[in-house]
């Protein structure tokens, strides 16, 4: 072999190493861009965690050890932060044992709203998913329903979270989102609700939460390096006074209601969201409702978060072009 050709070979691998070096670390900044938009730093596992694409071990950290010496990123003890500010660590630690405690709680309300008419599954999301909480943190929850009988469960639920208010426990109840056995799959398929769904804390009902996970590997295209784990579901158990009230609308009757409660529900939030009423976040009040789901309506929140993740990720990958190139 010729002495041009050898130094050829070896440009030739340094260049086949950088690409993918360059296409790691820009994986690397997508995902802290993502949490650094709720001020949340995360450890080196959770960087891999959330990457898009699949990486060996020792390429994924070279690259991390890459963006940390060009000062791209930051670490401050176990935690990597797009942020060069040390408080950011403190904040997360603070979030974390606080929602450690509200964890708890949410296992007794699960444990009290699987006794629900028609309710299969209960588990937990929004930011207590991620275990972080503060002072103003709720318990949001994930409910999954009996196949058409969505709006039988989700009024008679809203109805006892009216109770909550005379104790001051609403904010331990904030169901949220519905969906039902017929329609486990999440219609909207992006980074937002990849996210929200694997990190996802199934609290009751370990066999729809299965069926609900089966649903959704489409996810694993966006996050190949998440694990679905079901450890801290519980099975579902027969309850006598549930059951009776089941069987009292496992009938045409129950169609009819199901049906007339999602109307009155759609109408009632529907008029909430032309008169613009704000809650609790500041966000416009509405809510998508259909036969198999009911949810916050994802142009208030869900696509302003991807149009501002993707307007952070442009900006971060022009800034730091040079120094990831690198």
């Amino acid at each position: 072999m010729s002495r041009h050709h050898y130094i050829q070979t070896a440009q030739n691998k340094v260049y086949q190493k950088t690409i993918p070096l360059l296409k790691i670390k820009r994986n690397i900044l997508a995902a802290l861009a993502y949490f650094d938009m709720f001020d949340y730093p995360l450890t080196y596992g959770e960087i891999f965690l959330f990457l898009e694409n699949k990486y060996c071990q020792s390429d994924f950290n070279d690259a991390v050890n890459c963006l940390i010496s060009s000062s791209t990123i930051f670490q401050f003890d176990k935690f990597y932060s797009l942020k060069n500010d040390p408080n950011i660590a403190t904040r997360r630690n603070k979030g974390n044992a606080k929602a450690a405690e509200l964890i708890n709680k949410a296992r007794d309300v699960g444990r009290l709203l699987i006794k629900f008419p028609y309710v299969r599954g209960v588990g937990i999301s929004g930011s207590l998913s991620k275990c972080y909480a503060d002072d103003k943190s709720d318990i949001d929850l994930f409910i999954i329903t009996e196949k058409n009988r969505l709006w039988i469960a989700r009024t008679i639920m809203h109805c006892f979270k009216k109770l909550t208010f005379l104790i001051n426990k609403q904010h331990h109840y904030c169901m949220n989102y519905y969906i039902d056995e017929q329609q486990l799959q999440i219609v909207e398929k992006n980074i937002y609700t990849a996210i929200e769904i694997d990190t996802l804390i199934p609290l009751e009902g370990d066999t729809v939460f299965e069926q609900f996970y089966a649903a959704n590997v489409w996810t694993r295209g966006l996050l190949p390096n998440r694990t679905l784990r079901l450890s801290t579901a519980k099975p579902l158990r027969k309850h006598l006074i549930k059951s009776w009230i089941e069987s009292l609308f496992n009938n045409r009757t129950g169609n009819w209601l199901d049906d007339t409660l999602m109307k009155i529900t759609a109408n009632r939030w529907h008029k909430k969201t032309l008169m613009k009423k704000l809650n609790m976040r500041g966000t416009v009040m509405g809510m998508a409702a259909s036969k198999h789901c009911a949810k916050p309506d994802p142009v208030n929140f869900q696509t302003r978060l991807i149009n501002r993740y993707q307007y952070k990720l442009n900006s971060l990958f022009h800034e730091t072009e040079d120094k990831i190139a690198q």
